[in-house]
């Protein structure tokens, strides 16, 4: 199991125009895979289980922090949008990707944790 200390970004939805008009959804998006490539994340071609755990917002209470730690998360970003994003910055073509499972929860701080089979490589 290796954890890697970033928050995850789902892929946003591009356009033409996001060629040479940089909104914030898609800077936040291109950041985020520029990072995932500088913290070398890996995955197999198959038998994986990403767990993306989605920071907290920092107005809710002590205590409603405490009973979501660990919680589903299920708001957006979806969590096919995370996986994409992901993916789309660990391989140029993605494609051969035909296994994998994706969870996502609540956590204090924004983190990838990725988990193989035995036998898969990361």
């Amino acid at each position: 199991m290796k954890i890697y200390d970033i928050t995850p970004i789902g892929k946003p939805r591009m356009t033409q125009r996001d060629r040479w008009h940089k909104r914030p959804a898609t800077a936040a998006y291109w950041a985020f895979k520029a990072q995932v490539r500088l913290l070398g994340i890996g995955l197999p071609e198959s038998g994986y289980h990403i767990t993306f755990v989605i920071p907290m917002p920092a107005s809710w209470s002590r205590k409603k922090r405490a009973e979501h730690v660990g919680q589903p998360h299920q708001q957006k970003p979806d969590k096919d949008n995370l996986e994409k994003a992901l993916l789309d910055a660990i391989f140029d073509d993605d494609s051969r990707i035909w296994d994998g499972r994706v969870t996502k929860v609540w956590g204090e701080k924004g983190q990838i944790i990725i988990k193989t089979d035995k036998g898969a490589l990361a």
